[in-house]
């Protein structure tokens, strides 16, 4: 996995921005316990494979 930014990610999903975070919403906190700030832009690695699984998005 690869760091993304979160269009990168919701493109890959074929969905918007603010579609895929509501999808995420539910995980706010296990985000933050991961070191990621809301305001994020650029997903490290290891959320963009969390999101990836959760939500079955091929991002390879």
């Amino acid at each position: 996995m690869k760091a993304m930014s979160k269009q990168q990610l919701a493109d890959a999903a074929g969905v918007s921005v603010k579609v895929l975070m509501s999808w995420c919403r539910p995980y706010r906190k296990e985000f933050e316990a991961m070191g990621l700030k809301p305001k994020d832009r650029v997903l490290p690695p290891r959320i963009v494979k969390f999101i990836a699984e959760k939500f079955c998005i091929d991002v390879e």
